[in-house]
């Protein structure tokens, strides 16, 4: 008998490996001409706010919802890594040790994961536009005061304060893809939109490397301000309401505590967030100590630090095609998200060899071959995992996507300063935190997903 919130379907992770049909619920055709221009799109379940406008059809609207949705997933790798070349300099200009200043990310990662807790159950009760609006504007002061903060105090709040602003994006997103898609075809999306969003953390260390250039730090969050303003108009003008009244929770905070008591009182569903968010942590530890690492034990400059982080991305980037284009509806997602968790632990177990000295004195090219792998084989985990969990939770898509983000900016938040125990002059900190995340996030899966398990369960009850 599958366990709370699972469904047939669900329990495998896919159709039949043929895949489940698209869906748009939560708003109906606004006219005729669209109608004729949906083709073969399932009728929607219900129609949208008055003055909302309608998703519409995939060929005419999907593109451009698609590039928001990108967008707002980008704003955390964006707030993350355009600030990471100018950790340095930061430390020098606000006269503040290096592990205080990654309390920098420590406060915008934590900001991220409780924003997330309150966000969620919001866009469940009132839609998704309401609390993102909000959340944007929040974000868009928060950082301007970054800007302008004079003490290393004041920048870690206002970090916080950020983080909580911007987890509105993040979970609101993963949302309105569950509203709109199921199955195969969510993990597919899921895919699609790490292509999008993976495109911010290759040029944002760029960026944040020119800006050093012809300014200090502070620039960077001008330029982040500037980003959030953009987003907030576009997401103001075009995108659509995916949660129709009728489907929205009526309750208070009570109802929304008893719905993610729920959630994770499902094995299944506990074990896919928290797989995720420990594999998150491991690719966050990277993100926090490889400013560091590269810079000052491995002496690369932030322009080169940067080149180096876009080609990292690169790997992230091509993997997640590869996992959307060619793996998902035909190779089982629990397979996938295995593959992805062996070499992510392979990889980290080779950087702490290295690190260690086993091999010698190693420099810089073979370190960076073993972030690039660890990096990549991300992509193989962190779509796949929110797409099993959600398949789930058709009920409180907003509730879900913030336990599932949550738990991994948290557990992010409390591996980052990890990293920097042992100083800025040894990477065995970063290696060590890596390798015990990615055997965590093992023993999650294989602990409390048990894929194994569900697919015999079926097969008896087929027979």
């Amino acid at each position: 008998m599958p366990e709370q919130g699972g469904t047939r379907r669900d329990e495998d992770g896919q159709d039949g490996q043929g895949g489940v049909k698209g869906h748009m619920p939560g708003a109906a055709i606004a006219s005729a001409t669209e109608a004729a221009a949906a083709d073969a799109i399932p009728a929607p379940r219900a129609s949208v706010e008055p003055g909302v406008r309608s998703p519409g059809t995939r060929r005419s609207v999907g593109l451009l919802v698609t590039l928001i949705l990108g967008g707002l997933t980008a704003v955390p790798p964006l707030s993350m890594d355009m600030y990471l070349p100018a950790l340095p300099e930061v430390t020098d200009a606000l006269h503040a040790p290096a592990a205080t200043v990654q309390l920098t990310l420590t406060a915008c990662l934590a900001g991220m994961a409780l924003g997330q807790l309150v966000v969620g159950p919001m866009s469940d009760k009132w839609g998704r536009r309401r609390p993102l609006m909000v959340g944007l504007l929040i974000y868009i002061v928060a950082t301007a005061v970054c800007a302008f903060a004079p003490t290393i105090e004041l920048l870690v709040a206002f970090r916080l304060l950020q983080g909580l602003a911007g987890a509105a994006g993040i979970v609101i997103a993963r949302a309105v893809v569950r509203d709109l898609y199921d199955g195969v075809d969510m993990a597919r999306f899921f895919s699609t939109l790490m292509l999008i969003s993976g495109v911010a953390p290759i040029i944002a260390p760029l960026i944040g490397g020119q800006v050093l250039r012809i300014t200090d730090w502070r620039g960077v969050f001008y330029i982040l301000a500037a980003v959030g303003v953009v987003l907030t108009v576009v997401v103001w003008r075009f995108l659509p309401e995916t949660l129709a009244p009728e489907q929205r929770h009526t309750g208070g905070v009570a109802e929304a505590l008893r719905t993610m008591r729920g959630l994770l009182a499902d094995r299944v569903f506990t074990g896919y967030m928290l797989t995720g968010g420990f594999a998150f942590a491991a690719l966050f530890a990277y993100v926090s100590a490889s400013p560091f690492v590269i810079q000052e034990i491995y002496g690369a400059s932030p322009q080169t630090f940067s080149i180096l982080f876009g080609v990292n991305s690169v790997g992230l980037v091509l993997f997640g095609q590869i996992n959307g284009k060619i793996l998902v509806g035909r190779v089982s997602l629990d397979k996938v998200l295995a593959v992805g968790l062996a070499i992510i632990t392979a990889a980290s177990a080779a950087l702490l060899l290295m690190a260690a000295g086993v091999f010698g004195e190693v420099g810089l090219v073979p370190i960076s071959v073993g972030l690039f792998v660890l990096m990549s084989a991300m992509s193989l985990c962190l779509p796949n995992t929110n797409a099993l969990a959600l398949m789930r939770t058709p009920h409180a898509a907003g509730s879900a996507s913030a336990l599932l983000g949550t738990s991994s900016f948290l557990v992010g938040a409390i591996a980052t300063p990890l990293v920097g125990i042992a100083g800025e002059h040894t990477a065995v900190p970063m290696a060590v935190v890596q390798l015990a995340c990615a055997l965590v996030a093992v023993g999650c899966f294989m602990g409390l997903c048990r894929p194994w398990q569900r697919r015999a369960e079926l097969k008896g009850e087929d027979s």
